[in-house]
């Protein structure tokens, strides 16, 4: 199966350590990977804050370098739903671009549905001996409506204990420019998810959006709890070998 990777923005500028993993993991299961080195943001910031005419030829543009792969793998449920929910909203009907994004949107995946409902694995082979902890960021609870697809890939890796999140559906207050226009109800929203973190014991959160870890690392780290955080992508990589 021929795979396109769409790293998206914060990945590919702050954690490129996932798209690594994501490309270690899918070569490990028998895809041919490729990473188009033309895409760029599927505009999702753009179409959020108004800029509607900005995030069309975005998304236009992600029709072109995305167009005749199997199927394009995101580590993020934010940039996939974008791509799959918001992407039919924004061309003319029956227009050229519409016919583009029907033909691309339906093979977008976020990675732990593209391994179970398109690779149709459960268990990637991984290995990471350490308590865990999930928390289902809201666009891939809410958009794409992952439910308990990483949960199921988490609990097939060997030497790993997942332990449940105390409201875990709540939202970590990050929300993309949300986090910007409401500083103060977002770094409430935060200290909340760390608080029920810290209630599971876990040695690792982990959660499939870097954006939504980022930000309840940053209070992590600032009441120095030792938890890390990391991408599902990364554990699902991780192997007996590597520890």
């Amino acid at each position: 199966m021929r795979v396109a990777l769409f790293i998206t923005c914060v990945n590919d500028t702050l954690f490129p350590g996932t798209g690594k993993a994501v490309v270690s993991l899918l070569r490990r299961l028998g895809c041919e990977v490729d990473f188009p080195a033309a895409q760029t943001c599927c505009g999702q910031m753009h179409v959020n804050t108004g800029y509607r005419a900005e995030g069309v030829r975005l998304a236009r543009h992600f029709t072109e370098v995305f167009a005749g792969y199997d199927a394009v793998v995101a580590p993020s449920g934010s940039c996939a739903a974008m791509v799959r929910e918001q992407y039919p909203k924004l061309a003319r009907p029956g227009s050229k671009g519409a016919a583009a994004i029907a033909e691309v949107a339906p093979r977008v995946h976020e990675l732990s549905e593209f391994l179970i409902d398109v690779l149709k694995v459960e268990d990637v082979g991984a290995y990471f001996p350490h308590r865990v902890t999930y928390h289902p960021t809201c666009h891939s609870l809410r958009g794409l409506r992952l439910g308990d697809r990483p949960a199921r890939l988490l609990r097939n890796v060997r030497g790993l204990e997942l332990v449940p999140l105390p409201g875990a559906e709540e939202c970590c207050g990050f929300g993309g420019t949300f986090a910007v226009k409401n500083p103060a109800v977002s770094a409430a929203m935060g200290a909340d998810k760390t608080r029920n973190i810290m209630d599971t014991g876990a040695e690792v959160l982990c959660a499939a959006d870097n954006s939504c870890l980022m930000h309840i690392g940053g209070t992590l780290s600032r009441q120095k709890t030792g938890v890390r955080t990391m991408h599902l992508a990364e554990i699902l990589a991780s192997t007996e070998e590597s520890q």
